[in-house]
Formats: C-alpha cells, structure tokens, sequence
C-alpha cells in the first residue's frame, strides 16, 4: 500500500521531483519556526517558480497547491487574505474562464486566415515582425492574454494539420513521437522550433502594445485610476518610454531572425509548407454553404468582439461569455459536451492562477517587498523613477506584475497624500511603475500572465516549450526592453 500511494502521488512524475516536493513540505514549517517568516516567505517564492520551472515534469496546480495550502495552515496568511487577492483579480479570472472558450469557437476562422498568412508570407523575418506587431497592436487595444489566447489556438491548429500527417496514427498525441514517421522526424523538431519563435515573437509583442495604453495590461488601468488619467492622456504620458521601446523590440525581433541567435531563426520545412497548401486545397473542396455560413458567423462575432472590447463595453470576461452565446447559438452548437471542450484549455491554467494569488497573499502579509520600496523611496528625487523602474522591473519577474504595481502605486499615493512628494514626482513614478512592471517582467514565465498562459497551455509540450526555454528565448528582449526602458525613463521622464 505505501508502495501505491508513492506511485500515486503526482502521478508519473520523476522520483526526484517528487522527493524535492515532499522535502519541501517538510523543510519549511522547520525554516519557520528557526528563521522566522520572511526568510522562510522568499523560500516559498523559490519553491513555487520551481514548479513552474518544471511544467514539463508535472503542471504546477498540484505541486504549487500544495505549497500554498502548507502556508495558509502555517499562518503565513490566511484564506481570507487569499480570497481577497482573488476577487481583486476577478476580472481576470471571468476573462479565462468565458474569453478563452470564445476564442476556441472561432478557430475555425483563425486557421483560415492564419493558414493563408503563413503560405504566403515566405520570409519568416517578415513573418515574425508580423506577428510581434499585429499582437502588440492587437494587445494595446483588447487584452494581452486575449490576444495569447488566440496565438495558442492558432499553433495547436496549426500542429495538428502537420501531426495528422506525420505520424501513424494520424492524431495528435502530445508528448510522445514514437508514432511519428521516422522521415518525419526531423521537419517535425524543425516545425516546433518555426513555432516556438512565431508564439515568443507574438508573445513579447503583447508586452510591446499592452504597456502603452490604460486597457493594455490589467495594472495599467488600476495605474491610470489611481493617478486620474483618461485613455489619451496615459498613452501620452507613456509615449516618451513605450515608443522607442517598441521601436527597438521589433528591430530586436529582425535581429534575432537575421541571425538565428537564442533558438530563433526556424524555418517551416518544406514538407509542412506542402502539406499546409493540401489542406487549404482540401479544405476549399470540402467548403460548402453550411462551413461559409460558419466562418461568415465567425466573421461577424470577431468584429463584435473587437468593438466591443475597444470601447470598453463590459468586463472583458463578460464579452467572452457573449461570444460564447452568439458563436454556439448561430453555429448550431446545442449539446453539452460539445460547449465542455471549450473550457478544457483554461479552467486549470485559472485554478493555477488562484494558486498564485495565494503566494502573491504570503508576500503581501509578511511584507517581502517592503525593505526594497522603503529604500527606493528614500532616494533622492532625481534617482527614484529609475531606480522605481530597476525596482518593479525584478520584482515583477519574480512575482506578479499586477501585485507589485497595486502595491507601489498605493505606497507613491500615500507619499503624495501626506506631502512626501509632489504631483509632478507623482507622474514620474507612476510612468516608471506602469513601464517597469510591465517591460523587464519578459524575462520570466510568472512576471506575464501571458508568458505564464502559453507555458501552462496545452501547445507548450507539443512544441517543446519549457520554462527554461522561454526565459532564454526572452532573454534578448528582456535586455532590449529593460535597457531602452531604463534609458527612456532617465532620459524623458526625470527633470
């Protein structure tokens, strides 16, 4: 029996992560009550992006939630603490839960342009740039775990067109290539590593736009509502930062093309090329005027969406829920386990997410990032926008944006309240909290939800992207925008 209940605890995962999981469990209560909670509250922070370091191994729900229910029973904050950083976040969660689903519903529509694009588009420089700025824009103007929503729908379409052919099986079957045709093999590695750089590339380009405006990223609207800024006036607070930042990102993502340099530079084989022109052929042949309709449905509701998401309509979540409706009414969608597919991609990555607002509680109770913004604050005048950018910028990549900008923008409102600052120091700091939360929080998985999003997505192991793999694809970036960044604030924004 004790032989089954190992086997069963976190399933076929490696022995020795395992062991690192249950020597964790048993570690920290120890480090607790000898090293007290703030040494112990940073060990968490370690043993949880461990976790999702080892997506791969084993999805960090189960592992991560272990941790975070340890540390509520050690008092290291408390479920209500974690209930309310959860419906702080609301938002984002009926965004995953309904937008998600949506997207699924139009993949159909997806595939069709996306296929053309990329039979097309044969430069893969121009391709690239491509995706990087129609999702930068995309991201400015929607949402950027929308816009990621639809790049993994598009890379999963995409891989199973090619899969279907290359393996014996003619199905999709995940981590496993033993029923991969042995010719097939190597245009197959050659195709992951094509797709791998397309979604990074579209993937810091939600980065790239949604910094600009107050509806990019959820902290920017939280920023501008703090500091009492409409749309035009963020987006021109921003621009002396956010411009030249998207200037160099997309020369950065030409560099990195041109040059093939952090595991970019992927080519679709030919043979993926051929077998994505037969099925847009078969798929003209087979198209009648029950799929037309569809597309033509899919069509109109993806304008609504885009409408109704610029302007602001209602809670983007609840959007998602309306396209839900329309898509599935009009399509002919009416059985229950049709519609249950659709949230089979989200609803664990949500349950994830909850997970993390229970560190993201452990932080906020046991003051871990205090000691950083007390120094900050303290700086002279003309060295603290820089220094907030340096500050939320590495704090971001070890936690989440949202929380870091939520907590250093209600710190420099206190300090303009009580006369510590002025409003003038109040604008500066607050473009250098928007910038640096969202720019250098790149370099990791858990500083975007996005990254965060496509790492726990189910594309991510069918074309091999792991965590360590996408902190060094995002290395580059996180260099390019994190210095220009930098550069900006101290160039354009003190004085």
């Amino acid at each position: 029996m004790l032989h089954a209940f190992w086997k069963n605890f976190l399933g076929n995962s490696p022995v020795w992560y395992k062991q690192a999981i249950i020597g964790f469990l048993f570690l920290n209560p120890l480090m607790l009550y000898t090293l007290g909670p703030f040494v112990t509250g940073w060990v968490l922070i370690g043993e949880f992006i461990f976790t999702l370091a080892l997506a791969l191994k084993c999805y960090p729900l189960q592992p991560g939630g272990l941790l975070a229910i340890e540390a509520v029973i050690l008092g290291m904050t408390s479920p209500q603490m974690v209930f309310e950083e959860t419906v702080a976040n609301f938002e984002v969660i009926l965004l995953l839960m309904f937008m998600v689903a949506g997207i699924y519903f139009m993949k159909d529509l997806l595939l069709f342009v996306f296929t053309r694009i990329l039979i097309n588009v044969r430069s893969k420089v121009a391709l690239s740039v491509l995706f990087s700025f129609v999702a930068a824009i995309l991201s400015a103007f929607l949402d950027a775990l929308t816009v990621t929503a639809v790049l993994i729908s598009v890379g999963v379409g995409f891989y199973n067109v090619y899969h279907r052919v290359a393996s014996s099986s003619g199905g999709v079957t995940g981590n496993d290539d033993d029923d991969v045709h042995h010719d097939h093999r190597e245009s197959l590695e050659q195709f992951r590593a094509f797709l791998r750089s397309l979604l990074m590339h579209g993937a810091v380009g939600t980065a790239l736009g949604g910094v600009c405006t107050l509806v990019g990223e959820p902290q920017n609207l939280l920023i501008a509502t703090v500091a009492g800024w409409d749309f035009i006036t963020f987006f021109l607070l921003m621009a002396p930062v956010t411009m030249p930042v998207l200037a160099c990102g997309l020369l950065t993502c030409i560099f990195l093309e041109a040059t093939g340099y952090f595991g970019y530079g992927a080519t679709m084989p030919k043979v993926v090329r051929d077998i994505l022109v037969d099925y847009q052929a078969e798929e003209e042949k087979k198209r009648n005027a029950l799929l037309n309709a569809k597309l033509v449905i899919q069509g109109l509701v993806a304008a609504i969406l885009v409408i109704a998401l610029a302007l602001h309509l209602a809670a983007v979540g609840l959007i998602g829920l309306m396209v839900i409706v329309l898509l599935t009414a009009f399509n002919g969608i009416t059985e229950e386990h049709q519609i249950g597919h659709a949230f089979e991609e989200a609803l664990p990555f949500t349950a994830l997410l909850v997970v993390f607002f229970a560190i993201v509680a452990v932080i906020h109770d046991q003051h871990l990032f205090s000691p950083v913004i007390n120094t900050v604050l303290a700086m002279e005048a003309d060295l603290r926008p820089p220094m907030f950018f340096l500050a939320n910028g590495i704090l971001s990549m070890i936690s989440d944006n949202v929380f870091v900008a939520t907590v250093y923008i209600n710190e420099v409102k206190a300090a303009l309240d009580a006369g510590t600052i002025s409003r003038k120091e109040f604008d500066q700091l607050a473009i250098a909290i928007n910038t640096g939360t969202n720019l250098p929080s790149v370099a990791t998985p858990n500083g975007q939800a996005a990254f965060l999003f496509l790492l726990t997505s189910a594309l991510a192991p069918l074309i091999r992207l792991s965590y360590g793999r996408m902190v060094i694809m995002a290395f580059p970036y996180t260099l390019v925008l994190g210095g220009v960044g930098f550069w900006a604030v101290t160039q354009f924004i003190v004085g």
